[in-house]
């Protein structure tokens, strides 16, 4: 690129300029003229004025670029006029044009820009040497873009240029339902939204009501080949649309399914979806109709990888097919066969015992199951006994969870062959098993350690013996968390003071219609704050840490409820030698709820919800304004002497507890407002 400098020729009062050229020519005619005496003075006096030491006299013009196109050329106006033009700061060239076809230029530079003289068109101007000045030559040179540059558009599109691995990931953050919206956006975005990686889990219970059936088999028709775990667990829509064959037949991969729910399943159907699909791993067949003895041998002649298999409720089958799938799938570990009749069946007995894979059985429900079917699956056809201990000599099972609740033919013959027989029990279920005494559950606490969950309700035949004298010191103790003996009549303070004391990892119990009274109450809660001060602090706010269900139980009263609000809300004091920067707290760490009698419910889940939040003080007046109402109320219910007293305290103190918090007063009678009527 060349510069070049050339002048343009102005008018009478406005002498040649000369101006740099850079990148383009100027258009204007270079026809150079003879001078007068008098032009050549004006023209000396004008180079003395562009001195910097001069004061310029005038106010600045405004100027801008009449074009519109960068780049295209640009040039630097180096002239010396006094105009009013000399005095702008504008960087860019200012170009007019003249009626007669020439150009008139104005200076762009600073007012201090010096001026450049060229060769001039006499031997006046050619003599004269350049004035030097001590700034320097300030010169704006811009060049246009690059054609390639111009071509791009100026958005940058980040989603174009994103890879697709990123594009996958930022749509797998999207629930399906948000997908199927975001497939409508274009083709691209519908083959981005149906790509398999995002479609290998689809779970329907949580949108099934908001998508219609033709929807949900269009959607299951297209990522069918993808999806690995389906559960369309409530979807009732699927079972009526047409083309619910489309979509099971596109589900050839899964590894995990649901149907609990698809009560109007059609049996075809759900055979193909059965062969179609070998490598099933996890299947919930639980109340479907369509299921009968040869779903479940078509379960066992193809899915051999089986381990949990659901199929309580289904009432079109029995026992005989629940023998099917544990003698084929041999990697069974999880049968949950409730409601499931014929149970009774020796050789359905023996083939569950002969497994001997199963890590948890679900048979409530099941009211055919004898004690001899149930003593068959844990001992075994004819089996050996020790002389001295009476045990038999057979292979302990492995089961960690046993569920026989209200199977009713069960007797202590039955649940006692369960002793030293699971050693790593965890949970066992005997509700409803109304013919059970102390006897049979007594070597079952003393032969399982890991025993964590004990439901015993509706156990009439249970005495606090069984409680305090075995289960207090039974090995499982403190492992225990979860304790049911609702309905248990016979079982009060007496049992479960000592469990309360010593089965000190306890999440939940219920009580609910038993005989236990204020003293049970006090003592869990002052296990839970002893516990609490033991264990490291995780938050900042209190948590619950113990659930009891105790209503219907007559002897407990509102004191017994007071004492476990009073303890939820106490303020524990810092010792000398510690500080809270210690880990000292001014509240307990872990709570206890409760579910009383209804009339004190309302009053106690506001004062749980208080010191959940923290605000100690204010559970605190909510609890004594509860105590003196219960007080006066309790008082007033006494007949004597100051009775009318006495339920004017209480009518004051239930005022007062209404306008801490009107939802929690206890409901009653209100007194007339009205004033008397005077009848003339």
């Amino acid at each position: 690129m060349a510069d070049s400098i050339r002048t343009i020729p102005g008018t009478p009062l406005s002498p040649a300029v000369p101006v740099i050229v850079v990148d383009g020519e100027s258009d204007g005619t270079e026809t150079p003229q003879k001078r007068k005496g008098s032009q050549r003075l004006l023209r000396r006096l004008q180079r003395i004025s562009s001195s910097p030491t001069l004061t310029r006299i005038g106010r600045p013009r405004s100027s801008s670029s009449p074009y519109g196109s960068p780049g295209a050329f640009s040039c630097v106006s180096l002239a010396t006029s006094p105009s009013p033009f000399a005095h702008t700061n504008s960087s860019t060239s200012y170009f007019s044009h003249t009626p007669t076809g020439d150009y008139s230029t104005a200076p762009s530079s600073v007012a201090t820009t010096p001026c450049l003289e060229s060769p001039g068109q006499d031997d006046i101007e050619c003599d004269l040497a350049a004035r030097k000045i001590d700034q320097p030559v300030v010169t704006v040179t811009t060049s246009s873009l690059p054609s390639e540059v111009k071509k791009k558009s100026k958005v940058f599109n980040l989603w174009t240029s994103m890879p697709l691995e990123l594009k996958i990931h930022v749509l797998s953050l999207l629930s399906p339902k948000e997908l199927v919206r975001t497939s409508r956006v274009s083709k691209k975005f519908h083959e981005l939204c149906f790509d398999g990686q995002l479609w290998t889990s689809f779970d329907a219970s949580h949108f099934y009501k908001d998508i219609p059936a033709e929807s949900l088999a269009r959607i299951l028709e297209t990522a069918g080949p993808f999806v690995k775990d389906l559960n369309l667990r409530g979807c009732v829509q699927v079972e009526h649309y047409k083309q619910a064959d489309g979509f099971v037949r596109a589900c050839r991969n899964l590894v995990n399914a649901t149907l609990e729910g698809c009560r109007n399943f059609e049996r075809t159907t759900l055979h193909t979806l059965l062969k179609s699909n070998k490598q099933l791993v996890n299947l919930n067949l639980t109340g479907l109709p369509a299921v009968n003895n040869a779903t479940c041998k078509i379960i066992s002649r193809g899915c051999q990888q089986l381990e949990v298999f659901n199929v309580s409720g289904c009432k079109q089958m029995d026992a005989q097919g629940i023998k099917f799938v544990v003698e084929g799938c041999h990697q069974l570990r999880d049968l949950r066969a409730a409601s499931i009749r014929g149970l009774h069946n020796r050789d359905v007995a023996e083939a569950i015992f002969k497994t001997n894979n199963l890590h948890r059985l679900v048979l409530a429900g099941c009211t055919d199951l004898t004690d001899d079917a149930f003593q068959l699956m844990i001992h075994g056809p004819n089996p050996e006994f020790d002389i001295v201990t009476g045990r038999p000599l057979t292979t302990p099972r492995k089961l960690r969870h046993l569920d026989l609740t209200r199977c009713s033919r069960l007797s202590d013959t039955s649940i006692k062959s369960l002793a030293y027989m699971v050693p790593e029990l965890e949970g066992l279920h005997l509700s409803g098993l109304t013919r059970l005494t102390d006897e049979a559950l007594e070597p079952i606490l003393a032969s399982t350690p890991f025993l964590t969950h004990l439901e015993l309700e509706d156990l009439a035949e249970l005495t606090n013996s069984l409680f305090s004298t075995h289960l207090a010191k039974a090995p499982c103790a403190p492992h225990l968390e979860h304790l049911s003996i609702s309905s248990c009549e016979n079982v009060g303070d007496a049992g479960m003071l000592p469990v309360l004391r010593v089965c000190t990892n306890l999440k939940s119990i219920f009580m609910d219609n038993t005989r236990i009274s204020d003293l049970t109450l006090a003592e869990a809660a002052a296990m839970v704050r002893k516990r609490s001060l033991q264990r490291p602090r995780q938050s900042q706010l209190p948590v619950v840490a113990l659930s009891m269900v105790i209503y219907d139980t007559h002897n407990v009263t509102w004191t017994g409820i007071r004492e476990v609000l009073s303890r939820n809300a106490e303020m524990i004091k810092p010792s000398p030698a510690k500080s809270v920067a210690d880990g000292v707290f001014s509240f307990p760490a872990e709570i206890i709820s409760m579910k009383c009698f209804h009339t004190w419910q309302m009053t106690v889940d506001e004062h749980t919800k208080r010191v959940l939040r923290g605000d100690i003080g204010s559970a605190c007046r909510f609890e004594k304004l509860w105590a003196e109402y219960m007080q006066a109320a309790q008082e007033a219910g006494i007949d004597g002497a100051n009775l009318r007293r006495r339920r004017r305290r209480a009518r004051e103190a239930q005022q007062l507890l209404a306008g801490e918090d009107p939802a929690a007063a206890p409901s009653g009678r209100r007194r007339s407002l009205t004033t008397a009527c005077v009848v003339m």
